[in-house]
């Protein structure tokens, strides 16, 4: 990206400012501590492109569900749309699933594949017999 952000320009005017009169002087007049300061330092390399906000997403997930465990979770949840989350969970288990059920929770939330409520039954009334007055 071609822009200067106001907070990079802050930075730039931070870190000349820091090696021109110290970091200390420096933190005092831009109300900060002299970690961020160095921290910015040591990441300045001359360009201001590394002043830049890094990216704070992860790498990996590296207890996300694998592919076996979600085709486990599709295929029985095709062939039990309706039974609760527990018992659901005790139904994979016996299929050797290994997590906790906090965690099949968010991953059938996060999939929108939540058990599907069945809808109340219509009330029908009860045929009753006509009273017999004396």
């Amino acid at each position: 990206m071609a822009s200067i952000t106001q907070d990079m320009r802050y930075r730039l005017s931070l870190i000349r400012f820091a090696e021109k009169y110290g970091v200390s002087k420096a933190a005092i007049k831009y109300k900060t501590n002299r970690q961020y300061i160095y921290r910015w330092k040591r990441r300045y390399d001359g360009t201001i492109e590394s002043l830049r906000d890094r990216s704070r997403r992860p790498h990996h997930h590296p207890n996300q569900h694998t592919p076996e465990e979600i085709k486990l979770i599709q295929d029985m949840r095709r062939r039990n749309p309706h039974s609760g989350l527990v018992v659901f969970w005790v139904k994979l288990m016996q299929r050797g699933y290994k997590r906790s059920i906090p965690g099949l929770y968010r991953f059938l939330k996060k999939q929108g594949i939540l058990a599907q409520k069945l809808p109340n039954p219509k009330y029908i009334p009860k045929p009753y017999e006509q009273m017999k007055y004396p």
